[in-house]
């Protein structure tokens, strides 16, 4: 298959099989909501207990059976920084193991005519230049916290690029910024920065707290991408792209922790004080991706970061808080 074949095709092949992996997580979940409101009918989706993603023979048996054209592979493991320097070598295995499957068997079952896999901001340099530009990857040592993960997604990254070389395979590689949204982690111990404030923000309206304390100065810059613009945002990469270089996806801007904090606590109405405690540590002072060569391509995210806030924590309350 030639590395082009399939640029600008996908959007108007709605009919086409199209498999998701990883359609009950995050990022999986997204793109499974948006391709239904395009009009896709033909999803073919499959739950952990249906198909082990880990074993060779199951994946393989899955693909000559389903025979699907497009696959979007957005299933791995994923954890914070304890799960992830607890179980560093679940992390390698199992990540390589689901992703080697997928691109192993779509190649192979020959219906296959564009693979599209999900990779992660982790994958750069722990010193990357800001903003991180694709050319980064590979250029320093990584996070040590998290680098059994990264090294899993850059072979997933080297694997794309290696079957387009050598067998003409259409595999493309994302890699989005720090993500929120709906189905987002909300776990009091090991979510990320904004689900953490947001589910503290609400248990302390909720228990009439009159202040939340947040760790460091507030003066970190962040940039985070709403769930549906990624979604959307790899749609479009599936139906325009065929390099062989990652693509980056961020939103662009950046907010400070404490400007996140404020807007987490104005969305979620809690009327107490916000106290920073600043003999904890503030973590990398800034962490921007360069989405210059998507918005080149004429990408652009849609959901202003206030807009998404409200709309996650609805999900929130509608789905973690009332079920606690």
């Amino acid at each position: 298959m030639g590395s082009t074949d399939s640029a600008g095709s996908f959007l108007s092949d709605k009919s086409a099989k199209v498999y998701i992996a990883g359609h009950l997580g995050l990022v999986g979940s997204a793109v499974h909501r948006q391709l239904i409101s395009l009009g896709f009918t033909n999803i073919v989706v499959r739950s952990r207990a249906d198909l082990d993603l880990t074993r060779q023979t199951a994946v393989e048996d899955f693909f000559a059976s389903e025979l699907p054209k497009y696959v979007i592979l957005a299933a791995a493991k994923v954890g914070g920084i304890h799960a992830n320097s607890t179980y560093p070598a679940d992390f390698i295995r199992d990540n390589l193991l689901i992703q080697t499957n997928i691109i192993e068997s779509a190649f192979k079952c020959g219906s296959v005519k564009k693979l599209l896999f999900l990779g992660s901001s982790c994958i750069y340099p722990k010193m990357a230049p800001q903003p991180i530009p694709e050319s980064a990857l590979l250029t320093g040592p990584l996070e040590p916290t998290n680098d059994a993960y990264a090294i899993a997604k850059i072979s997933g990254i080297m694997m794309c690029q290696k079957y387009k070389i050598q067998h003409g395979f259409d595999a493309i590689s994302a890699m989005p910024t720090n993500l929120y949204g709906p189905r987002d982690n909300f776990h009091p111990e090991n979510s990320h920065v904004l689900p953490g404030l947001m589910r503290r923000f609400h248990e302390a309206k909720v228990n009439k707290a009159r202040e939340v304390v947040v760790w460091g100065s507030g003066s970190p810059l962040r940039e985070f991408l709403h769930v549906g613009d990624l979604a959307d945002g790899l749609i479009f990469l599936m139906d325009k792209y065929s390099g062989l270089e990652h693509v980056n996806i961020g939103s662009g801007s950046e907010v400070t922790i404490k400007q996140l904090a404020e807007m987490v606590k104005e969305v979620v109405g809690f009327e107490g004080d916000l106290v920073w405690d600043k003999t904890k540590p503030d973590g990398t002072p800034r962490k921007l991706m360069d989405s210059s060569s998507l918005a080149s391509m004429g990408w652009a995210p849609k959901i202003s970061l206030k807009d998404g806030l409200v709309e996650t924590y609805k999900w929130y309350v509608e789905n973690v808080a009332n079920k606690n």
